[in-house]
């Protein structure tokens, strides 16, 4: 390999080897969990062949030490590397809950009225304070904007969220509902 008869290059080559296979790894990691099994399989993939360039010149030239701190350290900074791409891809959906105990507010409408799809329920504290429970589903890369939201349409509301491995959304023509009671009622 050219490299091998440049040690000053070799240490830096390993280093970015490194932070490209873990990255991809940490990217490929969280896709699998999001579902992803395609793309994870493909990054998986070109993950192993730079990772085997990488182990394979450290393995080769196991009396050169900072090689294997070139190593390393491209494993550390690959690992924050890799949840940084997968932050700016934002692949998938989160459910967002909010919780508002102003009834003046009217939370939900604000959220509706930013184009944000809001199931909400009536609910009461401990202490029998009526409050507003919403649900939001959205794209991850959406969420940031509903939270904004949120904290504009309520200062005091508080809120969670949650990823969604899978998301199943269904919708029924009305032709399709069918007639009689049974059909009358999937239509409330």
């Amino acid at each position: 390999m050219f490299l091998d008869g440049n040690p000053l290059l070799l240490a830096p080559a390993i280093f970015v080897f490194r932070i490209l296979d873990v990255s991809m790894g940490t990217v490929r990691s969280i896709l699998v969990m999001r579902g992803h099994r395609l793309i994870a399989a493909c990054l998986g993939f070109v993950e192993i062949l730079i990772w085997l360039m990488a182990a394979g010149q450290v393995f080769a030239h196991l009396d050169r030490w900072y090689l294997a701190v070139a190593y390393a350290g491209g494993f550390a900074t690959g690992n924050v590397v890799g949840m940084w791409v997968e932050s700016k891809l934002a692949l998938g959906w989160e459910l967002v809950r909010a919780i508002s105990k102003n009834p003046e507010i009217d939370l939900a409408a604000r959220l509706r009225g930013w184009g944000h799809d809001v199931t909400e329920m009536d609910g009461r504290t401990a202490g029998d304070v009526r409050v507003e429970v919403l649900l939001v589903i959205e794209k991850r890369r959406k969420v940031p904007a509903l939270l904004q939201h949120i904290a504009q349409g309520d200062r005091e509301a508080i809120w969670t969220r949650s990823d969604l491995k899978s998301l199943t959304i269904k919708t029924v023509p009305v032709a399709e509902m069918g007639t009689g009671w049974r059909g009358s009622r999937k239509r409330k």
